[in-house]
């Protein structure tokens, strides 16, 4: 049985649910959009979790006070085009855009709406931030690299596979990569490094081919989505050229890559929110300055050193943030 004082506390409680709710509706439900570089994968789904996971921490709760509407590319030049003016449409209050291509489509589909870049090589040298500091115009957002990142991954191969003499840098053709082959010292560490820039699997193909058929050959994978979304064939290819091969991401090496350094990708994405936040809440990308990556991993993958006779020494793997055996 209820008591007086339990039934005027309950009815206490229920003369404030209206007005409670009442709150809830009349905040405005913000729009983000979300056009995505790459494929709705296992490696797409985590950087959008990651997204997601930041934008809860910050308070943005998916149906309660934000909508997100995600569109997926693959790096498909049609579909960017298509899904940069349907989100364009939509009029949300920010876009996140991820990969070069995507947002040069979102600029094109509309020059009012905020767009946050997640994980971008070089927004200068693309040409949609006037400088990092200042970045202008409706853009700001994160880099996936800075430009002593590929000259590391270079002298970390090395050290995993000290016979190598030669090695190429691939990425596709939307990248800016040959910005950083002219000032990576390579020439210290004994390896004459070589840019391989490619268009489709036919190429990717072509030019591992052509890699494997030279003695002291390696190569490196730099963080770029065309090769994110042709990864298991780089990483194919690789094992079957007897490449011994270092990569960006370290979801590479779970794959059966050698080895990986570069940026936390989650990390870029998690952070890549504050800047969402930041809009959200009334602030100008023009004003927001990007951001270059804080952390970096290693990870080795034993299994694949073994299969191409390498001994990874143990100064090394006693640095690394994952070493799978």
């Amino acid at each position: 049985m209820t008591s007086r004082r339990e039934f005027i506390t309950l009815l206490g409680g229920a003369a404030a649910w209206p007005l409670a709710a009442g709150a809830q509706q009349g905040e405005r439900m913000r729009r983000i959009g979300v056009l995505m570089g790459v494929a709705d994968d296992a490696e797409g789904q985590v950087r959008v979790k990651a997204l997601q996971q930041g934008l809860q921490e910050l308070g943005w709760i998916e149906g309660r006070n934000v909508r997100i509407d995600y569109r997926w590319t693959g790096g498909d030049a049609a579909r960017i085009r298509t899904y940069a003016a349907e989100l364009a449409k939509l009029s949300p209050d920010v876009i996140v855009a991820h990969t070069p291509p995507v947002i040069a489509a979102i600029r094109q589909a509309s020059n009012s709406i905020p767009i946050v870049f997640a994980g971008v090589v070089d927004p200068e040298a693309h040409g949609f931030i006037d400088n990092l500091a200042r970045p202008g115009g409706n853009l700001t957002g994160t880099t996936n690299i800075e430009f002593t990142l590929v000259g590391k991954m270079l002298e970390m191969l090395k050290e995993a596979a000290p016979g190598i003499v030669r090695a190429a840098v691939i990425f596709g053709t939307n990248s800016q990569y040959l910005v950083y082959l002219h000032s990576l010292g390579a020439k210290p560490l004994g390896v004459d490094l070589s840019a391989a820039a490619v268009r489709d699997t036919g190429e990717i193909e072509a030019a591992m081919s052509e890699l494997g058929s030279k003695l002291g050959a390696g190569l490196v994978v730099p963080p770029d989505a065309f090769t994110v979304i042709h990864h298991a064939m780089i990483i194919a290819l690789a094992a079957r050229h007897r490449l011994p091969a270092v990569y960006a991401y370290r979801s590479f090496v779970a794959e059966g890559g050698l080895m990986s350094y570069g940026p936390d990708i989650s990390d870029i994405f998690r952070r890549t929110a504050s800047y969402v936040d930041r809009i959200l809440k009334g602030a100008k990308a023009a004003d927001l300055p990007v951001e270059a990556p804080v952390k970096f991993e290693l990870a080795i993958n034993l299994k694949t050193a073994t299969s191409l006779g390498l001994t990874v020494p143990e100064k090394l793997l006693a640095t690394a943030d994952e070493v799978i055996e």
